[in-house]
């Protein structure tokens, strides 16, 4: 029921607070689109498209052009749970997805957060 609550969450609800998070710690809209754009496929275009639509969490990766081969390279936890563990798929993405924005906000340098 939780994750139904989730998944219908607007993206676009969310974004500005993964924005925040970042420039807290001087980090950057530019990083904070680098990393979504590696691990979902979209450009800048496609981005600013889903948050104009206000697309929740299930259409934003449901719609995602490709998601990133090395997901599986994402390893940790996040809100107490090992993203790497986590059964629903869609649960799954949007945990990388904060597992990144995480890693970013504590100062990993880019190339380690992208898994190249």
């Amino acid at each position: 029921m939780e994750n139904q609550k989730i998944f219908a969450m607007s993206f676009a609800s969310v974004y500005p607070l993964y924005l925040q998070k970042a420039e807290r710690k001087g980090r950057s809209k530019s990083e904070v689109d680098q990393i979504i754009f590696w691990l979902t496929g979209y450009d800048e275009k496609g981005l600013l498209k889903q948050i104009q639509k206000k697309v929740n969490f299930e259409d934003f990766f449901g719609q995602a052009p490709q998601m990133n081969e090395n997901v599986s390279l994402i390893k940790g936890v996040v809100c107490g749970v090992r993203v790497e563990e986590i059964k629903d798929e869609l649960m799954q993405k949007i945990r990388y997805l904060d597992k990144l924005i995480d890693e970013l906000a504590k100062g990993k340098s880019m190339d380690k957060i992208l898994r190249k």
